[in-house]
């Protein structure tokens, strides 16, 4: 009976074990805190490029999936002279918001 109980146990351990050890890939979203629409190209570590366009002022994106690693963000803002650049690391089970930040001149800051 204590061998049945004792692997048992061992089972429900190993169980609980492999369910903790699962990590979610990151994600991001995007928000435009200007005036002008703002499209967004994210790159990322496993090469690809996702491409989130017209986002308008205040809106807030859902999030989508990468890969873990570096990503490089570049944003074109409709009517300005400057496309700004981010560069970040993303770790898995983290979540990212990409700002369009309001200013003079436009800038992205990255928060979790």
């Amino acid at each position: 009976m204590k061998k049945i109980m004792l692997g048992i146990f061992s089972i429900l351990f190993l169980l609980t074990i492999t369910g903790c050890g699962t990590e979610a890939d990151p994600e991001f979203r995007v928000t435009n805190q200007r005036v002008d629409k703002a499209n967004v190209q994210v790159k990322t570590s496993g090469g690809n490029t996702i491409n989130i366009n017209d986002v308008i002022q205040g809106q807030l994106t859902d999030y989508q999936s990468t890969a873990e690693g570096t990503i490089i963000v570049t944003a074109v803002i409709q009517n300005e002279p400057i496309t700004p650049t981010i560069t970040f690391t993303a770790k898995k089970d983290k979540s990212y918001t990409i700002v369009v930040v309001t200013g003079n001149t436009p800038t992205l800051r990255i928060d979790q």
